[in-house]
């Protein structure tokens, strides 16, 4: 994807905080649409879509601009809060929201003006002026009504536009992929990225969005239980294949069905340095991982390492716990990633307790969780981090 990388440069020097947090999105080819990007969060996961064809035939303004708009749907996090609204309702008042702000869209795109409506609201205000609450209206009379009305609440009053025909300019089907993330792990998540990019970007942000980011970086405290409560629901929602000996519920054998995959497969890595070393933390950390992995059929691989793997055990849903194991030396974090390549099944997920000191993989292949003591830093751009306190 020539194009798209030729963007996220120019980004890098015009743009850097957005340009940094490009780098940290999982870039995928987008096909068989008909927009040229698209973003979403997937089983905890931000994924960029592009189109590099179609993507091409922009302009490099209208490109930055295109690239600049869903990192504004991310960082709103826009395509985890449309879950029980009307799709295309909220689609088209997440674009009213944050185009005004954007320089160099495409003519297509979306703006408040067009549809006689005011600058500078929220995606929820744009969506309640669209969806308007149910009138009763007049009970009395023939109960005629207006059949050319728009289904959408609101008439445009732009040449030949109407709310209810408005198209976004990027590809919002995707967002249905982000319906298996809990909204505070996508926060989590994109707490840890945009952390990465302002260092990336020595603290230098766009003036709109830093009330964003303020909000963003200093919210209410999460317990970290509940962090690892909704890594380990999202993780046990990723064992699913396609199969056509199943029927589809909804589209008989035209669609294959889905097999669950029963057992939740989960892989344990133990920093054994001293940092993490501490008793009450470790019995803490495999109390709530036994008491959330009980009740399905659960395999924990629990790996002891430093620079290489000390010590492997293998546990079900009702008996882990994490012991103490002296290794001593320094740590490589890469030995228990390298091992999960090997496992049979593959792990769903990587949960992964350590001061986060010593060199990682440069991809994330395995949906992962940083469990780190109170001192200890994230590692890596990827992974979503989980401060552990006792």
């Amino acid at each position: 994807m020539r194009s798209l990388e030729n963007t996220i440069i120019r980004l890098l020097k015009q743009k850097p905080f957005y340009g940094h947090l490009l780098l940290q999105l999982r870039r995928v080819p987008l096909q068989g649409r008909d927009r040229s990007v698209a973003i979403t969060v997937r089983d905890g996961i931000p994924i960029l879509s592009v189109n590099d064809a179609s993507f091409n035939n922009f302009t490099p303004p209208e490109q930055e601009a295109l690239l600049e708009h869903l990192l504004k749907h991310l960082l709103h996090l826009h395509p985890l809060r449309r879950r029980e609204r009307n799709p295309h309702d909220w689609d088209v008042a997440c674009d009213l929201a944050i185009n005004p702000s954007i320089d160099g869209l495409p003519g297509e795109a979306l703006y408040p003006q067009n549809f006689r409506m005011e600058t500078g609201l929220s995606a929820e205000e744009y969506y309640d002026l669209i969806v308007p609450p149910f009138d009763m209206g007049n009970l009395e009379g023939s109960g005629a009504g207006r059949a050319e009305q728009a289904s959408s609440g609101i008439d445009g009053a732009g040449p030949g536009q109407q709310l209810h025909e408005a198209e976004t300019i990027d590809d919002h089907e995707a967002w249905q992929d982000s319906d298996g993330t809990p909204l505070t792990l996508a926060e989590e998540m994109l707490r840890s990225m945009v952390q990465d990019a302002l260092r990336g970007s020595d603290g230098e942000t766009p003036a709109d969005i830093r009330s964003v980011l303020d909000s963003l970086l200093h919210p209410a405290p999460i317990p970290w239980r509940q962090i690892l409560r909704q890594f380990i629901a999202t993780a046990g929602r990723t064992g699913h294949s396609s199969t056509w000996m199943r029927e589809h519920r909804r589209f008989s054998h035209q669609t294959p069905g889905v097999r669950k995959r029963r057992k939740l497969n989960l892989l344990v890595g133990i920093d054994v340095s001293d940092s993490t070393n501490i008793v009450a933390l470790r019995e803490a950390f495999a109390a709530e991982l036994v008491n959330l992995a009980r009740g399905r059929d659960c395999s924990i691989t629990v790996l002891y390492a430093n620079s290489r793997i000390q010590q492997i055990e293998t546990f079900n849903s009702s008996s882990f716990v994490a012991q103490r194991y002296d290794g001593g030396g320094f740590t490589d974090l890469r030995p228990v990633f390298e091992y999960a390549q090997t496992m049979h099944p593959l792990p769903a997920a990587i949960i992964y307790l350590t001061d986060g000191i010593g060199p990682v993989p440069e991809q994330m292949t395995f949906p992962t969780l940083w469990v780190l003591t109170q001192e200890g830093e994230k590692p890596a751009p990827w992974g979503v981090e989980l401060r552990l306190t006792v």
